[in-house]
C-alpha cells in the first residue's frame, strides 16, 4: 500500500489508497502501519516531545485494537461500505503519524527537534485532529465489535479534539538556553560547561559519537536545504547549530569514543569510491553529472531535469531501452543521490564543479560552502583557539585527540579550515608529521591536505618549511593512506604557481611521486598523477619528470579499470606531450596505438580530448612523418569525426577539427594494423 518515498526530514508525505481499494487489504496495512508506530514507538528514545509522541502513539494503539478485533471477528465483512472512506483517512494520517515517529526517533536529530519544536508540536496537532475528524464519520455502531472496543474508540475521538497539544515545558526550556548560547558565539563569548552539559543531558547525549552523529545529521540536512534553495532562515539555523555541535563534540567530551571506527570506514568508503566509474553517475540524456536522479517504469536512472524535458517533448519511450512507458512516474533514487552527495564530499567537489570535471583531480577551491551564521563563526573560532591552545600545552593523549578532531573539523568547508588556519594549527600539525605512531601521523597529514585546499593555509605551510615534512611522509610515511595524502598536498601547493619551482628543484619531490605512481593503491596512484600535473604547469620541471622514465608508467595505467586514473594520466601525457622532448619520449614507448584505441572507445569527454591532443602535439611536433603514420591507422579518422558531429565538448571538437585538417594533407597511405603500427611507433622520430 505504501511505496518507498524520499523525503526530507520533517516532511510526512503519504500515498492515498487508490480508488475501489478492497476493504481487506486497506485493514491489513492499516494494522501493519499502526504496529510499526508501536514498534518504533518502544525502540526508540524520544527526549523531546514526549507527551505529545505518547499522546498519539496512544491514539494509535487504541485504534489498532479496533482493526485487530475486526480481523479476529471476521475482517472487511464486518465493514460497512461507508467505513471505508474514514480508513482511508486514517491511512493516510497513520503514514504521516509513521514519518513523524520516526524522525521524533532519529539518533542524530535531537538538536534539530528541539530548536524546531513549534514546527513538530504544529505536525502533532494536525496529525491528532485528523484523527477526530475521521472517527467522526466512521460509521461506528455499524460494525459489529465488543462494545469495550467501540467505547475506547469513542473516548479516543472525543479527546482527539480537547487534547491540548504544545512544546514541553522543559523543552521549551532548554531551547531558550540554546539560543543564550548561541547569542554567546555570535559575541565571541565561551559558554559556560554547566550550560552546554544542561543541554547535551536533557537530549540525551551521552558521548562524543552521539555528539558526532548529531553533527553528521546537520551537515546532511544543510547539504539538503542549500540543493533545495531551502530559506534562509533554516539553513542559517542548521549552521549555527552545527558550530554548537562542533564545539561541544570537541570541548564537552575527553574521550574519542569511535575514532578507530570511524578511521576504517572512511578508508574502506574511500577506496569503494575511488573504484566507482563515474560514467554510471552521468544522465544518460545530458551526459553530465545528476544532480536529482529519478527511475522510471523501466529501472533506468536519469537527471530529472533531463527526463522531464524529453517526456514534456511528447516523447513516450525510455530513451535508452526504447521501450514505451506504461506510465510517466519519476521515483527519486535516494541510494544514487546519496551516493553522488558522497562523490563529492569526498573529492570536495559541489555538484556543479562535478558536472565540469569529472576526473575531479584538478579543482583547487576543495570546499563545501557552508553558509557563515554569525554563531557558527564564533563558535568555530573559539573552537579553533581551543584545539591549538590543546596541541601546543595538552598531554600525549590530548594531543592524539586533538590532531583527530583538527582533521574531521577541516573535511567539510571553508569556514573551519580558515578559523584553524587563523588560529595557527599548521606550524603545530607540521612537527607531527614525523611522529613515529601512525595513527597520529594519518591524521596530521590528512589534516594539512585539507588546509592545504585553502589558499592562505597554502601560503603558511610554505612559509613554516612544512614542505620537507609533507616529501618526509610521502616517501616514508607509516601509512599508505598517509603518502596519498602527501602527494595530494603536493598537488594543492602546486596550484601556486611560484610554489611549483620550488617543489619541481627539491631533489626528492619528482621521484617520490613516481614511486608512488608505480607502487601505490589506486588512490595513490591518481594522487601522484595529479600532483605530477601541477608540477608540469612549470616549463622547467618537464626534463624533471621526464628523467624518471615514468612515460612507460603512464602508459601502463591506461589500461586500467579506474577511468578517473585513466583521464588523469591521459592529462600528464598531454602536458608532456606539448613540448618536442615529451613528443619524442611518448613515441618511443609506443604509446599512439593505444591511445587511438581509447579515443575510439566509450571513455569520458575529458578522457577523449585528451588522446585528441596528444595526438594534435604529436603531429606538431614530431613532423610529417608522425601524420603518415597516423594516416595509415583506418579508425582514427571516422573517430575524430564522431568526435566532432556528435560527442565531443566544443574544445574537444575543435582540436579534432584541428587535426582532422593536418591529417587531410597527406592522403593515399595504405592502412596498417595496429599490430603493425605498435612497431613503425616504435621508432625515434628524426
Amino acid at each position: 500500500m505504501v511505496g518507498n518515498i524520499d523525503r526530507r526530514f520533517l516532511t510526512l508525505p503519504a500515498v492515498h489508497p487508490a480508488e475501489g481499494v478492497s476493504p481487506a487489504a486497506l485493514l491489513q496495512s492499516l494494522v501493519a502501519i499502526a504496529r510499526d508506530v508501536q514498534r518504533c514507538y518502544r525502540s526508540g528514545s524520544f527526549p523531546t516531545h514526549r507527551l505529545s509522541v505518547r499522546e498519539v502513539v496512544r491514539e494509535v494503539g487504541i485504534l489498532l485494537q479496533l482493526f485487530e478485533v475486526i480481523q479476529e471477528c471476521g475482517g472487511a465483512a464486518l465493514l460497512p461500505d461507508s467505513a471505508v472512506l474514514s480508513l482511508c483517512d486514517l491511512h493516510v494520517t497513520f503514514q504521516r503519524i509513521q514519518h513523524l515517529i520516526r524522525d521524533c526517533g532519529h539518533r542524530g536529530a535531537r538538536l534539530w527537534l528541539l530548536m524546531r519544536s513549534d514546527r513538530v508540536s504544529c505536525e502533532f496537532r494536525i496529525l491528532i485532529r485528523s484523527i477526530a475528524t475521521a472517527l467522526d464519520v466512521l460509521p461506528l455502531s455499524a460494525i459489529h465489535v465488543p462494545g469495550e472496543v467501540k467505547e475506547l474508540v469513542r473516548l479516543v475521538a472525543e479527546q482527539s479534539w480537547k487534547v491540548h497539544i504544545r512544546t514541553d515545558h522543559a523543552d521549551a526550556l532548554v531551547s531558550r538556553e540554546v539560543r543564550l548560547i548561541l547569542r554567546q558565539f555570535e559575541k565571541g563569548v565561551s559558554p559556560d560547561p554547566s550550560q552546554l552539559g544542561r543541554v547535551l543531558r536533557h537530549l540525551q547525549i551521552k558521548s562524543w559519537t552521539d555528539c558526532n552523529e548529531e553533527v553528521l545529521f546537520l551537515e546532511e540536512e544543510l547539504g539538503a536545504a542549500l540543493s533545495s534553495n531551502g530559506g534562509v532562515g533554516e539553513i542559517s539555523l542548521l549552521s549555527s547549530l552545527r558550530g554548537f555541535m562542533l564545539y561541544s563534540r570537541t570541548v564537552v567530551f575527553d574521550i574519542l569514543d569511535s575514532k578507530r571506527s570511524n578511521g576504517s570506514c572512511d578508508n574502506l568508503q574511500g577506496e569503494v569510491l575511488h573504484h566507482l566509474n563515474l560514467q554510471e553517475l552521468r544522465c544518460p540524456i545530458s551526459l553530465e553529472f545528476m544532480t536529482d536522479p529519478v527511475t522510471v517504469s523501466t529501472g533506468q536512472t536519469y537527471d530529472r531535469v533531463s527526463i522531464t524535458k524529453w517526456l514534456k517533448s511528447g516523447n513516450r519511450t525510455c530513451p535508452i531501452t526504447g521501450k514505451t512507458l506504461p506510465n510517466t512516474d519519476l521515483v527519486p533514487n535516494s541510494t544514487l543521490q546519496k551516493l553522488i552527495r558522497q562523490v563529492c564530499l569526498d573529492r570536495n567537489l559541489s555538484t556543479t564543479q562535478a558536472c565540469s570535471n569529472s576526473t575531479g583531480g584538478r579543482q583547487h577551491s576543495g570546499k563545501i560552502i557552508i553558509p557563515e551564521s554569525s554563531a557558527a563563526v564564533g563558535a568555530v573560532k573559539m573552537l579553533g583557539d581551543f584545539l591549538v591552545s590543546k596541541l601546543s600545552n595538552g598531554s600525549k593523549d590530548e594531543r592524539s585527540k586533538t590532531v583527530h578532531e583538527i582533521r574531521l573539523l577541516t573535511k567539510v568547508c571553508a569556514l573551519d579550515r580558515g578559523c584553524l588556519v587563523e588560529a595557527g594549527a599548521i606550524p603545530w600539525l607540521l612537527k607531527l608529521l614525523r611522529s613515529s605512531i601512525s595513527s597520529l601521523q594519518e591524521d596530521a597529514v590528512t589534516a594539512i591536505l585539507n588546509l592545504s585546499k585553502h589558499s592562505e593555509g597554502r601560503k603558511v605551510m610554505f612559509e613554516s618549511g612544512g614542505l620537507d615534512s609533507i616529501l618526509h611522509v610521502l616517501k616514508k610515511g607509516l601509512k599508505a593512506e598517509s603518502r596519498q595524502n602527501a602527494a595530494a598536498t603536493i598537488f594543492y601547493l602546486s596550484s601556486v604557481e611560484e610554489y611549483r619551482q620550488e617543489i619541481g628543484e627539491t631533489p626528492d619531490a619528482i621521484p617520490a611521486l613516481v614511486a608512488l605512481l608505480r607502487n601505490g593503491s589506486i588512490r595513490g596512484k591518481k594522487n601522484a598523477t595529479v600532483a605530477l600535473l601541477g608540477l608540469l604547469l612549470f616549463p622547467g620541471n618537464h626534463q624533471k619528470v621526464l628523467r624518471t622514465g615514468v612515460i612507460s608508467d603512464l602508459i601502463k595505467l591506461l589500461s586500467s579499470e579506474s577511468e578517473d586514473l585513466v583521464g588523469d594520466c591521459l592529462a600528464v601525457l598531454a602536458a608532456v606531450a606539448e613540448r618536442p622532448e615529451g613528443t619524442c619520449a611518448i613515441l618511443l614507448s609506443s604509446a599512439v596505438p593505444s591511445l587511438v584505441n581509447l579515443l575510439s572507445s566509450p571513455s569520458s569527454r575529458v578522457g577523449k580530448e585528451s588522446c585528441v591532443s596528444i595526438l594534435l602535439h604529436l603531429c606538431n611536433n614530431g613532423g610529417t612523418r608522425v601524420v603518415r603514420l597516423l594516416n595509415r591507422v583506418p579508425s582514427l579518422m571516422p573517430t575524430l569525426y564522431q568526435l566532432v558531429l556528435a560527442e565531443g565538448s566544443p574544445r574537444a571538437a575543435k582540436k579534432a577539427t584541428s587535426l582532422i585538417n593536418i591529417l587531410h594533407k597527406d592522403q593515399g597511405t595504405p592502412a596498417i594494423t595496429n599490430a603493425q603500427a605498435r612497431q613503425e611507433w616504435a621508432v625515434p622520430v628524426q
